[in-house]
């Protein structure tokens, strides 16, 4: 007889899958859990105390369930035939090239998974999809499953992953739902409901959703478009305020206290990035297409306008405040990651805005706690096609700091790009006495106090704040 009551598998080790892993380890100890990857450098990762992503509490979690019930494997055939449930948990970026290009979402890997396990698996297994897919991507791998020759039997189910990055572990311990979609069989039905028993562990029952394969798999990206959509929007207001003296912030508050509303969401910035909403917007304009729905889709595409909008209408304040020209200019930017408590620099804004101030010939002094210059370069040349083959000098250009008053010394301008704690609480005194005169400040997530850093000498400008020299009495 098993120790365990259940053996799973999930297939992907990055931001999601292993998180996911490691918490349902932690709290259902007598399930074998064991995270897969072919990245044996990942898998090393997983194996140390350095983790190969940063989430707050996320090795404290890790560090308890692994060698007891967590494990971390590149041999992935061998746990593909051991494993009763297997997680596919991989990248599915937006398609580069080809039908659909910069729209449609590339399940390359989800299919090279599950062929995987087709070809492996010497019993019936229930494949969960994790990764967010576009609609229908279960029945894709529905018949690649079926043409196994081992005659195993294969209920595929969706389980969308609704995590925000910074605050992964908490999502996971304590989340607002846990949606699992499955064909409406009783085969499909059961096997929902043994998913269901692992999360019935810490999850209240009433806090676990079932539906079908279709409308889970679309939630995922309907739930994104909609936080996308209200970053968007107040960030079209923050251009407004602007340019008639109110402030965004008090627009924020006053909306959010309508109870139809609600308020989270609307906190106006340089815009939103990760690997999350943007993708998925794309993927849900393509599908709109794709069904011959254009209306739709030119209104989701509009949210994405208007992110690239707003980090562009940074970007140009930037030059504009420093008297049209930047080159030579030392400028510090503060923060890299998309948001605070991430190492994440996919689709950060923070990038937009270093490729347009490069562009412009400013000398970039960049400073995040987290991020790294590998990391950084990668991502950098990945969706900014900016890298050390076609960029001459790149390096003298871009200087990473480890300190953030060495990044700040001598600069002619500071641009705050993530929301760390930790620049709330900066010595701007002794940054402004550092920096070349004028000294500008740019906040792009509105953390400081704008009359504070005036009465210092600052020059600040902010995202949807009136601009003193053009509004009196504000």
């Amino acid at each position: 007889m098993s120790e365990w009551d259940l053996k799973i598998l999930c297939m992907g080790a990055g931001y999601v899958g292993g998180p996911t892993m490691a918490v349902i380890a932690k709290q259902c100890p007598k399930i074998r859990v064991v995270v897969g990857d072919i990245s044996q450098k990942q898998i090393d990762g997983w194996n140390t105390d350095e983790l190969p992503i940063y989430e707050p509490g996320l090795l404290e979690v890790v560090k308890e369930a692994r060698g007891r019930n967590l494990f971390f494997s590149t041999d992935l055939d061998k746990e593909i035939q051991e494993a009763d449930i297997i997680f596919i948990s991989v990248n599915t970026p937006t398609k580069t090239s080809g039908i659909g290009a910069g729209r449609a979402a590339n399940i390359k890997n989800c299919e090279l998974c599950a062929r995987q396990i087709a070809k492996v698996a010497k019993s019936n297994k229930i494949v969960v999809e994790k990764s967010t897919v576009p609609v229908r991507t279960a029945s894709a791998i529905q018949r690649i499953l079926k043409s196994n020759e081992n005659g195993n039997s294969f209920q595929v189910l969706s389980n969308p992953e609704f995590l925000a990055e910074g605050t992964a572990v908490p999502d996971l311990m304590n989340p607002d739902r846990v949606l699992i979609g499955g064909q409406q069989t009783p085969e499909g039905l059961k096997a929902a409901e043994t998913l269901v028993s692992v999360y019935a562990n810490w999850i209240p029952r009433e806090q676990i959703l079932t539906t079908n394969l279709w409308s889970s798999e679309l939630s995922k990206l309907v739930a994104n478009a909609f936080l996308a959509q209200r970053v968007s929007s107040i960030n079209s207001i923050s251009a407004l305020c602007e340019s008639t003296g109110a402030d965004v912030s008090e627009i924020s508050r006053a909306v959010g206290m309508d109870a139809r509303i609600g308020k989270r969401f609307l906190q106006s910035s340089v815009g939103f990035g990760g690997s999350c909403f943007q993708k998925d917007i794309l993927n849900l304009v393509y599908l709109c297409e794709t069904y011959g729905l254009q209306e739709c889709a030119d209104y989701w595409r509009g949210v994405i306008n208007m992110n690239d909008f707003q980090k562009r209408r940074f970007s140009e304040k930037v030059v504009a405040a420093m008297f049209n020209t930047v080159t030579g200019k030392k400028i510090s930017i503060l923060g890299y990651a998309f948001k605070k408590d991430t190492g994440d620099v996919r689709e950060t804004p923070s990038m937009f805005v270093v490729r347009d101030l490069l562009q412009e010939g400013a000398r970039l002094h960049i400073y995040d706690p987290q991020v790294k210059r590998e990391d950084m370069w990668s991502e950098m040349s990945y969706t900014c096609g900016i890298n050390h083959d076609n960029t001459p000098r790149l390096d003298e250009s871009v200087t990473t700091e480890d300190d953030v008053y060495e990044a700040c010394d001598g600069s002619h301008g500071v641009c705050i790009l993530t929301e760390w704690d930790e620049f709330k609480t900066l010595d701007f005194k002794k940054i402004y006495d550092s920096m070349a005169k004028p000294a500008f400040l740019f906040d792009g997530r509105l953390i400081c106090d704008h009359k504070a850093l005036r009465e210092i000498g600052f020059e600040v400008y902010a995202i949807g704040k009136p601009d003193p020299f053009k509004f009196s009495g504000v």
